[in-house]
């Protein structure tokens, strides 16, 4: 047996394999992880292509080309190195070495391959997966869903159009301990929940204040802006400091809050707000971070219940004993989901009733990979979509709302801190600077269309 059949299984034996153990009632039902395994190998394989492999990407390369029933037959990134050092990590795991290619429209005119896998930065997120959708391919879209709300909306017309199937990365929705928390809020374990307060925390130094510098020879900037109107490359925006810029990125509330604010939305099973408020600003540093690193969201909503969403870049200090996660608080009790694959029960008197515990050590502060064996149970979700019409665990209209929520507050964030909103869609109501952060300006000829 060679080294490369043994790595590959070795994968398999941590993502698939585990996820199925761990299954409660998702497309594992019924089967042993092993009778699992061997399903998938009778099966075909989804070929797949990854769009944007640096660091979430990298991670995501590797899960899916671990996956038995899954090929990754492309790679395509704007950064040379980045696109030559998946390969490597893809060719040991699955065998065979991907196929490059920088331009992702060059790559959807090819054929021979199912599905995209997006994970590039926030403004590639919705123009990808709708270019995706045009040409024929399934998609594994990371969060956030948009760059800004009116691309979610297009999103989701896209969708519905060329009916292929699109999954949010919103992974924790496959985590079985995780839904069996939300299944027993529905069934009343607290009684009727009524707020959510969710958070995260992190120590995030100083970006600096950046200078105009010469493209470096292994980035192609112009694809990497892509859709965002051009500006000049300086020394401190890639590969992840984007996230704080407005241009290009959507701040901590979307790169982290979308997580836990989707739980919190599942547990309260509410969609669209009435009213939107959000405090907060660059607190900590004096450089170029133009996004919030101290920032509370709040979401009301027209049955009486509430979302709160505290995100902390700079200061790391746990809220309820974790860097990140979200408390229900009902009639009885609370329940609390913090980062992993586990819960806590406690009763009006803050007493422990129950918990569940998960045997897996996630990292919730790993930017790019903390749950490798849970993941593998959300991408085995999408290829049920992809083969069998499966139901998804987290579909592009239910990623578009909870996407929206937090972008929600950070329109509120920067215009005034304070929205009305229709709760049958979202839209902002009575406030016009407001409503003219629905959307973005575009490079010309880069237009999303459907």
């Amino acid at each position: 047996m060679d080294a490369k059949t043994n790595s590959r299984r070795e994968f398999i034996k941590k993502t698939t394999i585990g996820a199925a153990a761990l299954s409660l009632g998702g497309v594992f039902t019924g089967m042993n992880a092993r009778a699992y395994v061997n399903t998938l190998k009778a099966n075909d394989r989804v070929r797949v292509a990854v769009m944007g492999v640096n660091a979430r990407g990298l991670a995501l390369s590797k899960n899916f080309s671990s996956q038995p029933n899954c090929e990754i037959a492309y790679i395509c990134d704007v950064d040379s190195r980045a696109a030559e050092k998946c390969a490597a990590q893809v060719e040991t795991i699955q065998g065979a070495r991907p196929n490059l290619e920088g331009d992702i429209r060059k790559l959807l005119e090819k054929k021979d391959f199912d599905a995209l896998v997006v994970a590039t930065p926030d403004h590639w997120h919705a123009p990808a997966a709708i270019l995706a959708s045009k040409a024929g391919k399934h998609v594994y879209l990371e969060k956030p869903a948009s760059h800004n709300p009116n691309e979610g909306e297009l999103l989701i017309a896209a969708q519905k159009r060329y009916g292929n199937v699109i999954q949010m990365g919103n992974q924790r929705r496959s985590w079985p301990n995780v839904a069996q928390a939300i299944q027993e809020l529905h069934g009343g374990i607290i009684g009727k929940p009524y707020y959510a307060k969710t958070w995260y925390s992190n120590n995030r130094p100083s970006i600096g204040v950046g200078k105009e510098i010469t493209v470096p020879a292994w980035l192609d900037y112009e694809l990497w802006q892509g859709p965002a109107p051009r500006r000049p490359f300086k020394d401190n925006l890639i590969h992840y400091n984007w996230h704080w810029f407005w241009h290009w990125g959507t701040g901590e509330a979307l790169n982290n809050g979308t997580h836990m604010v989707d739980l919190a939305r599942w547990g309260l099973q509410v969609d669209y707000p009435t009213k939107v408020t959000s405090t907060g600003g660059r607190y900590r540093y004096r450089d170029d971070w133009q996004t919030p690193d101290t920032q509370v969201i709040s979401l009301e909503f027209a049955d009486q219940s509430m979302i709160t969403w505290e995100g902390r870049s700079c200061n790391g200090t746990p809220v309820e004993g974790s860097s990140v996660g979200v408390i229900f608080y009902g009639e009885n009790g609370s329940l609390q989901i913090d980062g992993g694959n586990a819960y806590k029960v406690y009763d009006l008197k803050g007493e422990l009733v129950k918990e569940v515990k998960n045997d897996l050590v996630i990292n919730a502060r790993n930017l790019t990979n903390p749950s490798q064996a849970l993941d593998a149970i959300h991408i085995q979700n999408f290829f049920d979509g992809i083969k069998n019409g499966g139901q998804l665990a987290s579909d592009i209209e239910s990623g578009h709302i909870s996407t929206l929520l937090v972008q929600l507050g950070n329109i509120a964030q920067r215009s005034g801190g304070m929205l009305e909103t229709d709760p049958a869609n979202g839209h902002i109501l009575h406030n016009r600077e407001a409503k003219k952060l629905w959307r973005r300006e575009y490079e010309r000829g880069w237009e999303p269309t459907i």
